[in-house]
């Protein structure tokens, strides 16, 4: 549930943006500009066709360009903000692929330093980060959808603590942005050691029916192999349908690197959404800003695949699942 903008506005940033270094100095405001391309050709083939037809294509896989801009206030706080728009290349427009309404990804301003990180606007939601994140590892526009959360969310404050030994906590309040209209409410905890996170966390919605989300995350490293499981539990006082009390996501995917390239497999049950749920990839690094990668995914009932070039008001919900075949690029700059 992203804060609209209009295209004015993003264009008047966007110019700001790139007049920045020309206008500041840079001994005391750092300015990175950055972007990502990324697009694959597809073939989805629904399991109820008369819902939705096979189809081949092309789709933008979350394609971004913004900034990062940051200010020493002292020695040890600084002041930084971020602008990044979503780049809909499949379709021309700046638009998120998926939320095609959301013209904007990041808009965030705040304070770090030795207290930890504030920070206001739309952000990466500390729930998210902590427990949907380690699972979230592939390259085309079908990853990171078997989870209950949402991504990114507007009028939004949080905060990150500082590690303490390895403990750290953070916390977020979004206005509006829960169930039926309610403020929405996020806190996790983490804990690394070695090569090892453990998280917990809670995503409160609010709302009529009291809705709530736990989760608990690992993220494990042995050498070229990377390990990320997650488990997510509605806690509502619905009986039924998405959202009920009771229904889960469980979610484990292994990435394994080999030289310049990494394969990568998932395997998720999401309750109402998606339900069985199978991932296989794999990338290619060319070099430090272009990647190759192929993709096969499966989903046992509808949740990601959506009508051609289409997005969330496009999905054929009836279409009850289906699987697709992606080979794309990615070039980052």
């Amino acid at each position: 549930m992203p804060v609209k903008h209009n295209n004015a506005l993003i264009a008047g940033t966007a110019v700001l943006a790139l007049a920045a270094p020309m206008t500041t100095n840079a001994d005391d405001i750092n300015f990175d500009f950055y972007g990502s391309a990324r697009v694959h050709a597809e073939s989805v083939q629904p399991d109820d066709t008369s819902a939705l037809d096979s189809y081949t294509g092309v789709r933008d896989a979350y394609s971004r360009i913004g900034f990062n801009a940051d200010y020493a206030l002292s020695e040890n706080v600084e002041l930084f903000a971020q602008l990044e728009l979503p780049l809909d290349l499949a379709n021309k427009a700046v638009q998120d692929p998926w939320d095609q309404d959301q013209d904007i990804r990041v808009a965030q301003i705040g304070l770090r330093g030795d207290f930890g990180t504030f920070a206001y606007g739309q952000m990466w939601m500390p729930y998210y980060n902590a427990i949907a994140y380690p699972v979230d590892m592939f390259s085309t526009y079908y990853s990171g959808f078997a989870t209950f959360t949402s991504f990114r969310l507007g009028d939004t404050i949080a905060y990150y603590s500082p590690s303490f030994g390895g403990f750290s906590v953070a916390a977020a309040w979004s206005d509006s942005n829960g169930a039926d209209g309610d403020d929405r409410y996020q806190l996790t905890a983490s804990y690394s050691f070695g090569d090892t996170t453990l998280a917990a966390g809670l995503d409160d919605w609010g709302g009529d029916s009291n809705s709530r989300i736990w989760g608990v995350s690992l993220m494990h490293t042995i050498g070229d192999l990377y390990i990320g499981a997650k488990y997510e539990v509605h806690d509502s006082d619905i009986d039924s349908g998405y959202g009920a009390d009771g229904d889960s996501a469980v979610n484990l995917y292994a990435g394994y690197t080999l030289g310049k390239n990494t394969f990568k497999l998932m395997l998720a049950n999401v309750d109402n959404y998606g339900e069985g749920i199978v991932h296989l990839g794999v990338d290619h690094q060319l070099n430090d800003q272009l990647k190759l990668f192929a993709e096969y995914y499966y989903e046992e009932e509808t949740a990601a695949i959506t009508e051609k070039r289409g997005g969330l008001n496009e999905t054929a919900w009836a279409a009850s699942g289906g699987q697709v075949l992606a080979a794309g690029v990615r070039y980052d700059f």
